[in-house]
């Protein structure tokens, strides 16, 4: 990629996992939460996924950006799981009985941390609720740092069909200064195991790490291509200190320059694509039989908090757990932090939401035109048009649209425009986050900080 590029295009812009992005969410009442559960009942999107939300973690990586608190006695953990179950009570009892679950997620933290009855006593419980569609994606973030051959064993049981391994890198050293504890067991191991149950199993990785280099990040890919896992994700590290203030950490030893980071990615890429990985979205590489590889071709691919998925497991998501977000039609809705609060709230029986956001109509045509980039690449304007039955120009005013603007990213070579639609071009692909900015109507006089593409 030509550095001019990357000097233009690598600038601060939203993730873009959810629109708009959290960080536009202000104080949101419990009542407000309630009326979009009543009202995401007959909405035009039925299903429902739900997401659980486990804060623990043995040890607290310095580049963690989510929202983690380091283990707590097992006392607490018990509370903090029965409070999880009545959340779930709360929120099913607004939920209509023909509704089916599509998507189950835990995220953390690290799901894992908790012993293996609670995370199967919830799955049970969730199960238990409505019926599901015809094979629903239950599926949980695991670090492989603490787990025993029993335990993966066991976590088997539970009920999953899909595993992200969050490996991070193979590099023991990248791992000690981000104070990440290396896998437990060899890695093909626990690839037996959890092969041996019939599931899809992904590796999560991060680069832009420090002591990451190009050729050492390509030696870390070369490694989980000979495991053949199902998809293989390659996350950029996005340094916001100024939201997680551990990040400060990592500058001691230094980041990688933007153009490292880069090139980490492009030969990863290419090192994927020659093993038979297909690139999906902005950072996953799935296998051409996978799921997320089908819709890909039919540009049925959407994402939420959790990450990407199909729109045949695409639901309204509702969020258990201490920050979990709920994603419902009309609103986000994201419970407060403390632990203290959320075991006594649930033990009342009260919501515990802090922030969210209503969307206008407006903001949901704007949602609709950006999910379609940001997950497939492309955007015909006409598709979306007749998907939400209005018009090509209803659309176009909802969003930014700024024809110069666009016109310059085409004579960058980082698009392809058309009347009808627009369209992401190899080279431009890292910048994927930008053209969708562009037709944001929210960064048009934004203060608002981000992370940079790269």
């Amino acid at each position: 990629m030509k550095d001019a590029l990357i000097k233009k295009y690598n600038v601060s812009v939203p993730r873009y996992t959810s629109y708009p992005p959290a960080n536009y969410f202000h104080e949101l009442s419990a009542a407000d939460y309630l009326a979009a559960i009543e009202q995401s009942n007959d909405e035009r999107q039925p299903h429902v996924s739900f997401y659980v939300h486990i804060p623990f973690c043995f040890q607290l990586c310095h580049y963690c950006g989510c929202n983690s608190y380091p283990m707590a006695k097992a006392e607490i953990t018990d509370r903090y799981v029965a409070a999880l179950h009545q959340e779930i009570d709360l929120i099913a009892a607004h939920l209509h009985r023909d509704r089916r679950i599509s998507q189950i997620h835990y995220g953390g933290g690290s799901p894992t941390s908790l012993p293996l009855h609670h995370i199967r006593e919830l799955n049970e419980h969730l199960l238990s609720l409505l019926p599901t569609i015809n094979r629903p994606e239950i599926a949980i973030e695991c670090h492989p740092g603490y787990l025993s051959t029993e335990d993966w064993q066991e976590l088997t049981r539970c009920g999953f069909n899909r595993y992200s391994l969050g490996i991070q890198d193979f590099d023991e050293r990248v791992l000690q200064t981000v104070n990440r504890a290396p896998s437990r067991l060899p890695v093909n191991k626990i690839m037996q195991i959890l092969r041996a149950s019939g599931a899809t199993v992904n590796m999560d990785f991060l680069f832009g790490l420090p002591y990451q280099t190009p050729d050492s990040f390509q030696k870390t890919i070369e490694q989980a291509v000979e495991f053949h896992p199902d998809r293989i994700v390659t996350f950029s590290y996005g340094h916001v200190p100024w939201v997680h203030k551990r990040q400060l950490i990592l500058e001691r030893y230094g980041l990688p320059a933007d153009s490292d980071k880069q090139e980490m990615f492009n030969r990863a890429s290419s090192t994927l694509h020659r093993a038979g990985y297909r690139s999906i979205g902005l950072d996953h590489f799935v296998l051409p039989n996978d799921e997320l590889s089908l819709a890909s071709d039919a540009h049925q691919l959407h994402r939420n908090f959790q990450g990407y998925c199909t729109r045949r497991t695409t639901g309204q998501v509702y969020a258990f757990g201490v920050t979990g977000i709920s994603q419902l039609s009309t609103a986000y809705a994201q419970n407060g932090k403390e632990i203290a609060a959320y075991i006594d709230r649930m033990s009342h029986g009260q919501f515990y939401i802090t922030r969210g956001y209503i969307l206008t109509r407006r903001e949901q045509i704007v949602r609709e035109v950006i999910e379609s980039m940001m997950c497939n690449y492309h955007l015909v304007w006409s598709e979306i048009a007749e998907r939400l039955s209005l018009s090509t120009t209803d659309i176009k005013s909802a969003v930014h649209y700024d024809a110069a603007r666009l016109q310059e990213m085409a004579e960058d070579g980082i698009i392809n425009l058309s009347a009808d639609g627009i369209s992401m071009t190899s080279e431009g692909s890292p910048f994927i986050r930008n053209v969708v900015a562009s037709l944001d109507p929210l960064m048009t006089n934004t203060t608002k900080r981000f992370s940079k593409p790269i």
